[in-house]
């Protein structure tokens, strides 16, 4: 497909989402909500077939030496299915919140003025890897009443396009208009180029990817951006805490899975309880592979607790570097700081403003930390593996925002709406 053709193709997606998008935005609950639970059932009765499509992504994306934490994403377990089976519904047994009115108020004048929130419209989505994203885009698009175009990445096509057939035929079984949802069919570059710069078709668009990616479309784009950068998240470990809890939450958010953006990269340990928290979570990520870049302090109280990692190679020294680092691999940055006041400083300085959590006993130093930490997810006494729409209750999420505007953090269905304001008069006229 030559650069005329992209062009041609894509303002054809683009005009067929802006018509799809009247009939969604005018969708009855009872509407969506079919489709989301005929969703659901499709993708579990399905594996069989996806799990063959997603194969060839991944037989492709190993012979082309992908890394394995990328093709790791590409993965469609029968876990993943059935969690975005639960995602759609979830998000069906959600309230519609399309047309609702909120803080309406009598004025003066006598008119009543409030705010109504609607769909934005259709927005694109730029997305690597992860062929989930292709139903947790879906499913909260049409649920939010909107249409979107979907771009996933050339190392997922087949997997992509599996799933998409499946949005599809459900739309089509409830009576929605199938270009509701629909996936860029090629692989060229330029439909990004062209995606991003539709203006009279799309409202927003959503990175979901590399930093490369996620640059190149905030740089290029003539549409609104909602997105984050990195995920360098942080766990710090307070005096005083439950040091068994402690080395528990510090596994879970680095080692539960390496690859999303809410692991943990960063480890933050108060000096009061470093020698009795660091060799045991030392330990730990020794015994699971992890290397850890250590401040000198920290690696001190490492080699002296646990002599084997030195020979094993796990213990090396940061660099200034390693504290921006967003590792996507067992790796992670240790430093020993005096306490709360150093932590957040460090935080709010190094980190990428994602997720970052305390594990602490102390109320006060728990308040200040979600006060204080600028980040679009704070945390006491858990994972930052939980930073994510489904185990927020959003159904899913369409991606997670570090901005301030017009979402942050986990991005559901709210994230896809906007409100106008809607005035209710009996003939009032301004005097």
């Amino acid at each position: 497909m030559n650069a005329l053709n992209v062009a041609e193709y894509m303002q054809s997606l683009g005009l067929q989402a802006r018509q799809a998008s009247a009939r969604m935005s005018s969708a009855s609950a009872a509407e969506k909500n079919r489709v989301l639970r005929t969703l659901a059932g499709k993708l579990r009765a399905s594996f069989d077939a996806l799990a063959s499509d997603n194969a060839r992504d991944l037989e492709k994306a190993r012979a082309a030496g992908l890394a394995e934490p990328m093709v790791d994403r590409l993965k469609l377990t029968p876990k993943i299915l059935e969690t975005l089976a639960q995602g759609c519904e979830q998000l069906a047994a959600m309230p519609d919140i399309i047309g609702e009115v909120i803080g309406l108020t009598q004025q003066p004048s006598g008119i009543r003025v409030g705010r109504m929130r609607v769909p934005l419209g259709v927005f694109g989505m730029v997305f690597e890897s992860r062929p989930n994203v292709t139903i947790e885009a879906a499913s909260l698009s049409i649920k939010s009443g909107n249409a979107c175009i979907l771009r996933g990445g050339s190392e997922a096509i087949e997997s992509n396009k599996a799933l998409a057939r499946l949005v599809r035929e459900s739309l089509a079984e409830a009576g929605l208009p199938e270009d509701a949802v629909q996936l860029v069919q090629t692989t060229d570059r330029e439909a990004v180029g062209q995606l991003i710069a539709m203006p009279q078709y799309v409202d927003v668009i959503i990175p979901r990817g590399g930093k490369g990616l996620i640059e190149r479309i905030s740089r290029d784009a003539k549409v609104p951006v909602i997105k984050h950068l990195d995920g360098n998240c942080h766990v710090y470990v307070d005096d005083p805490c439950d040091v068994d809890m402690a080395v528990t939450l510090a596994d879970n958010a680095k080692t539960q899975k390496y690859s999303p953006c809410n692991a943990s990269e960063g480890l933050l340990v108060a000096r009061g309880v470093a020698a009795r928290f660091l060799p045991r979570i030392g330990a730990v990520y020794a015994a699971k592979g992890v290397e850890m870049r250590c401040d000198a302090e920290a690696r001190a109280i490492l080699e002296k607790g646990f002599d084997k990692l030195s020979p094993n190679g796990l213990l090396k020294d940061a660099t200034e570097q390693d504290w921006f680092e967003e590792y996507l691999a067992p790796i992670i940055s240790i430093k020993v700081v005096a306490g709360v006041d150093e932590a957040i400083a460090h935080i709010n300085h190094y980190s990428s403003h994602h997720t970052d959590a305390i594990v602490t006993r102390d109320h006060v130093h728990a308040q200040r930390f979600l006060r204080e930490v600028d980040s679009a997810s704070v945390m006491v006494n858990a994972s930052t593996r939980f930073a994510d729409g489904f185990e927020y209750g959003l159904g899913a999420e369409i991606g997670i925002s570090t901005d301030k505007f017009h979402a942050r953090g986990p991005v559901g269905i709210e994230g896809l709406t906007s409100l106008k304001w809607v005035v209710l008069g009996q003939g009032e006229i301004r005097q």
